[in-house]
């Protein structure tokens, strides 16, 4: 069952291959390049055809198991408990980064000069977005339709009612649950099949944006993308450095663990396409699947840490480049209505700037037609978004699963210390029931 894989044969080294062969075709063959995208865009819908129904069966599968509706709320307390904990450090962070740094200072933007039209899209959706909207929008016209539009919210509003209904049922549905739980693992084995599509998608991702925008876009803006890039690099390395050691686990062990995942999402800018292996990867890590499937596909809402940084970045960066006076407590209002509006930046297409559009009409401090001025390099700075999200919401499904006293230490430590060609290559293979700590220790003393 176990090991060790030549590197040719591991899927981030084909990721990694597709994502710098993607850049140098972007650059070489512009024209040629922008006709890629199809291949980025068909992976991330194979990806989401397939997350509706994992969440669905995990979700049910986990709280049925659990059998006490007591331990579903107070895990899902707890999880929004972290969630609005990590949101409200990752704005201040992102707040005092961007006063510090100052990378509007000194750019006397006209806003007249700008193309307003450009931003039009984002501020009629941004009208259109309210809390009660937002929401109105967790509740489906029907079941059929929260699988068919992939809405993750919507999906988990089905199924944790409909697990709680299965688990006061007890023995009269265990032919049912056993059923979903074995429709689960066929569920994984298609996403073994699609991952083997993930090099291309990679490749015509990044082909068609470095195509599409030209290499010397990357240059524009360049204070502001490195500036939220050094901030998400702040928030990984500090604040969640200082969680995972304080939850008893390496934050670089555990990076590496997933590094595959992470290559997934710097090649697409999607976050979505690693949820299938995550669930399963913290899964085998000895987290409980009853809190996997509750903490992981909530945090795709509600713990964007990632966003929550460029959010705050962004809108004080737009005053800065327009000469908008933000005194103290104008950005601690700001940042508290990004506490509130963020939770929705995953509701909609496009939901972190429509997210930012929402709090500057909101304001009415800086003028929405300096967002135009974002749009060119927006796309360059969603990896960081996208990569950050994935990693703080990993974390946080291990240290709710502490919390609550659902995490198998000796498991966690033994799958983190194990050689991730051995470990993680295949997380679909190595759910808690497929792998003993035994085997897992004699394949990594194998490997090692």
């Amino acid at each position: 069952m176990f090991g060790k894989r030549k590197i040719y044969k591991s899927l981030y080294f084909w990721v990694i291959f597709a994502i710098v062969t993607g850049i140098l075709f972007g650059i070489v063959q512009p024209e040629t390049a922008r006709t890629m995208k199809p291949l980025g865009d068909a992976f991330i819908r194979m990806v989401k055809m397939i997350i509706a129904p994992i969440i669905f069966c995990t979700v049910v599968v986990g709280i049925a198991k659990m059998g006490d509706m007591g331990k579903v709320g107070r895990v899902g307390l707890k999880t929004m408990l972290y969630f609005w904990t990590m949101t409200l450090l990752a704005l201040t962070i992102g707040l005092v980064v961007v006063n510090v740094y100052k990378p509007g200072v000194g750019m006397n933007l006209d806003v007249a000069s700008l193309d307003a039209s450009k931003v039009a899209t984002y501020a009629g959706a941004a009208k259109k977005m309210s809390t009660v909207d937002f929401m109105m929008n967790i509740i489906p016209h029907s079941v059929v339709d929260a699988f068919a539009k992939g809405e993750i919210l919507q999906v988990l509003f089905f199924s944790i009612p409909f697990g709680l209904a299965m688990a006061s049922l007890g023995s009269k549905v265990t032919v049912v649950v056993q059923w979903i739980d074995q429709f689960s693992k066929g569920l994984f084995k298609v996403v073994h099949y699609i991952m083997y599509f993930a090099p291309f998608g990679a490749f015509g991702a990044m082909a068609y944006v470095v195509g599409a925008h030209g290499a010397g876009t990357l240059k524009q803006l360049l204070a502001l993308m490195a500036g939220v890039y050094t901030t998400c690099i702040i928030f990984i390395f500090v604040v969640l450095w200082i969680v995972a050691r304080w939850a008893g686990f390496s934050l670089m062990k555990y990076l590496r663990y997933i590094k595959e995942e992470l290559l997934l999402v710097l090649g697409t800018s999607s976050s979505e396409s690693a949820l299938p292996r995550m669930l399963a990867k913290l899964e085998n890590a000895g987290c409980d699947k009853s809190v996997v499937g509750l903490t992981l596909p909530m945090g795709y809402s509600f713990n964007l840490d990632g966003t929550c940084i460029y959010l705050t970045m962004a809108f004080v960066f737009l005053a800065q480049a327009t000469n908008t006076p933000l005194d103290l407590g104008a950005q601690l209002y700001v940042l508290f209505i990004l506490l509130l509006t963020s939770k929705g930046a995953a509701a909609v297409t496009g939901g972190g700037f429509i997210t930012l559009a929402a709090t500057m009409q909101s304001l009415e401090t800086v003028p929405i037609a300096a967002l135009a001025i974002l749009l060119g390099v927006d796309r360059f700075m969603s990896e960081a978004r996208a990569i950050t999200n994935l990693i703080g919401n990993g974390v946080a499904t291990i240290v709710v699963s502490k919390w609550e006293g659902a995490l198998d230490v000796h498991r966690l430590h033994a799958v983190l210390d194990c050689p991730s060609d051995v470990a993680a290559d295949n997380p679909e293979e190595l759910i808690v029931e497929d792998a003993s700590l035994k085997e897992l220790a004699q394949a990594c003393e194998v490997a090692k």
